[in-house]
């Protein structure tokens, strides 16, 4: 009889009983999977049940956790025996588990499928407890005795909460066994990287076709097990294959290299065809068209295979097969690991084999230096500091020239900038997403400037191992800067002169010749055209180089940006040596203002670089000895007076006739208010609006 399904409480329980199921709690604590939980539940209620068979299930294979079972019963000895479950009772408690919410119970297991097998087993009364949570059935309970209404005394009160918290055991057990499959899969994914890693070092250190081969298959060997490795390369877009290379130790020879071969319908064209790992069987390989079964199976006893197919550039360039004396040596955690693997050798071996399809690679150099080149920009800023007249002069002329895409000589001092001025010109030009590249023309050797020019092919000289691209060509499409150009090996002008008007070269011992096209920046020091007329700058290529010149003015012909050039260089030294320097003495900045600065704005940036690191508080220390008073520039009769007037006449200029404040004549001049009132009253100079300085 099937009592009415009620709610029961913790009261209704017999205090014996209760406690009994608090030892059980305890007993099965310490339980992790199925293979525990099921024995120790079984001491635990044969204490208190004349309990002669338990079986118990776990699972909701519709959740992604598959269904599993334990069973056993007390043999004649008292010991338990592992027997097999019912084929029907998990079925059984889950239809039970429909209808109601806790048990069924058969006394007489006399009639229905599963009570004629157990009375026929000789078992007189049965439960089965579906194992549920507030969401979802996560197991069965079966319980069976020999003697009559075994389980009447203790109630359905007491299964009833048997069911409960051995569904929260379940419910723990079944977490547990996928944090156990979560885990393994991490730890079978990590292990596939660090193999994938692996082969890419090794397809990395080797070029040559069979070396990348065999040091594929010495990898792949440390980790799957397979007796051989056969690569086979696709001809005639496919139609035709040809047997490339062997690893096969043990081959009695029926596979051979160098036999070509039409793929047909065996596993390499099975697996050309899918384009996916293929994986085959003995019986497989058998049902294959000869030659297949003759050569795989008989020939090689082979038991199975996988094929993995080589797709490069959305091409199928070939099948690397992995063969097998074993049955079932490429489950599909191996199949997939092998499939991964494939297409990284796919690419390298297709750079191997068509070493003429240098593009891809020269691609992808030309990505690394955009990418290194952002790197510089943000080093650099491109900040230009100033607002002198000169400078602004400059500047004009930049912007008017920058999206021309005409040649532009940079003439200047050495430390005035003509670098910043060619990436200002590269940054405002159409070509500012594409690569500049630079080139010091006087910090490499003359024998080794043609190659770092134009690039060398192999073997061009001792020690040219590999082909190199020169500069030329990984400035295409973008900018190439020819810094000092003046030191240019006179040898060398007439290919680069070619190179700008043809817009082709030849690399160093190479005959292709090789198109680019570039917008070429040139920077010098010095007057190149004295060194046409003393013949050592060729003519022509100045006349190439000088259509826009642009002549950067040393820092003595701005010296009103010195200011401005100071506070800048101490803000950026200071911050990166985390010194808190926020303010420049006025003497410090009339002594920088005043100096001559034979190295211009380089000198002046190592000078305060200097300076910061020897101020040991907040102000500004300089070390004046070193601005030796025979060196200040008389600039047209200017006295240090008359330029200390000047500066500050300019800076209330510009200021608006204000002082103070964060834009005021003290700022611009990096000193304190009141030092700036006190230098005013000494030189003559009233506060408040004020004409231009002319």
């Amino acid at each position: 009889m099937t009592p009415e399904p009620r709610t029961p409480a913790f009261r209704d329980l017999d205090p014996a009983r209760l406690a009994h199921l608090l030892d059980a709690a305890a007993a099965l604590g310490p339980c992790r999977d199925l293979e525990t939980l099921g024995p120790a539940l079984y001491r635990v209620l044969q204490e208190d049940l004349p309990l002669h068979r338990l079986a118990l299930w776990l699972g909701a294979p519709d959740e992604g956790l598959p269904l599993s079972q334990w069973a056993a019963q007390s043999g004649p000895d008292g010991l338990l025996d592992p027997v097999s479950p019912l084929p029907a009772w998990v079925e059984a408690t889950r239809n039970l588990a429909k209808d109601f919410y806790c048990l069924e119970q058969a006394e007489a297991c006399g009639s229905g499928g599963m009570g004629r097998v157990l009375k026929d087993m000789g078992f007189r009364s049965a439960v089965l407890l579906p194992l549920r949570t507030p969401e979802r059935l996560v197991g069965g309970l079966a319980l069976a005795s020999r003697e009559p209404g075994a389980f009447q005394a203790v109630g359905h009160d007491y299964l009833i909460f048997l069911a409960r918290f051995l569904s929260s055991y379940a419910l723990r057990i079944l977490r547990l066994r996928q944090l156990d499959e979560l885990n393994a899969s991490l730890t079978r994914e990590r292990d596939q990287q660090r193999v994938l890693l692996e082969i890419t070092n090794e397809l990395m250190a080797h070029r040559e076709p069979r070396d990348l081969f065999e040091a594929i298959s010495a990898n792949l060997r440390r980790h799957i097990a397979y007796d051989g490795l056969v690569l086979v390369v696709a001809q005639n877009d496919g139609r035709e294959v040809e047997v490339r290379f062997i690893d096969f130790p043990g081959s009695r020879g029926h596979i051979q290299e160098n036999r070509g071969f039409a793929p047909g319908l065996g596993p390499t064209g099975r697996a050309m065809e899918l384009r996916q790992p293929c994986v085959f069987t003995r019986e497989d390989l058998l049902a294959f068209p000869p030659p297949v079964p003759q050569v795989m199976v008989e020939g090689e006893g082979l038991r199975s295979m996988c094929s993995v197919p080589l797709i490069s550039r959305n091409r199928v360039m070939g099948v690397l097969s992995f063969a097998s004396r074993r049955e079932g040596a490429f489950p599909p955690a191996v199949a997939d690991l092998l499939g991964r693997a494939g297409a990284q050798v796919a690419i390298a071996l297709d750079n191997a084999f068509a070493y003429e399809e240098i593009q891809a690679l020269r691609d992808k150099l030309a990505q690394e230096n955009l990418y290194l080149q952002e790197e510089m920009d943000r080093d650099y800023g491109l900040e230009i500091i100033g607002n002198s007249a000169s400078l602004m002069k400059v500047l004009r002329q930049v912007e008017t020239v920058a999206p021309s895409g005409a040649t532009v000589l940079l003439l200047g001092e050495t430390g005035t900038g003509k670098e910043l001025m060619a990436r200002a010109i590269h940054g405002l030009s159409p070509r500012a997403e594409k690569s500049f590249v630079q080139i010091n023309c006087a910090a490499i050797p003359a024998g080794l400037m043609e190659s770092e020019l134009f690039g060398h092919e192999k073997g061009a000289f001792t020690g040219a191992i590999s082909a190199k691209a020169g500069r030329l060509e990984l400035a295409h499409e973008g900018t190439l800067f020819l810094d000092e150009v003046g030191d240019l090996p006179l040898e060398l002008q007439p290919k680069l002169l070619r190179a700008l008007q043809e817009r082709e070269f030849e690399r160093l011992g190479g005959v292709k010749p090789r198109k680019v096209d570039l917008r070429l920046i040139a920077a010098t020091n010095q007057d190149l055209a004295a060194m046409v007329e003393a013949k050592t700058f060729r003519a022509d290529l100045f006349y190439r180089l000088n259509v826009f010149p642009i002549r950067i003015p040393p820092l003595r012909e701005r010296r009103e940006d010195i200011p401005d050039l100071v506070r800048y260089f101490t803000q950026k030294f200071a911050q990166r040596m985390h010194k808190p320097i926020d303010a420049i003495p006025a003497r410090a900045m009339e002594a920088l203002a005043a100096w001559n600065w034979p190295g211009n704005v380089r000198e002046l940036e190592n000078f305060i670089e200097r300076s910061v690191i020897l101020s040991p508080g907040r102000e500004l220390r300089i070390p004046f000895a070193e601005l030796a008073p025979a060196r200040p520039a008389q600039v047209e009769g200017e006295t240090l007076r008359d330029a200390e007037r000047s500066a500050i006449l300019k800076a209330l200029e510009a200021s608006g006739g204000r002082v103070g404040g964060a834009a005021g004549a003290a700022a611009r001049l990096g000193m304190k208010r009141t030092t700036l009132q006190s230098r005013m009253k000494k030189l003559g100079i009233g506060e408040g609006p004020l004409r231009p300085v002319g």
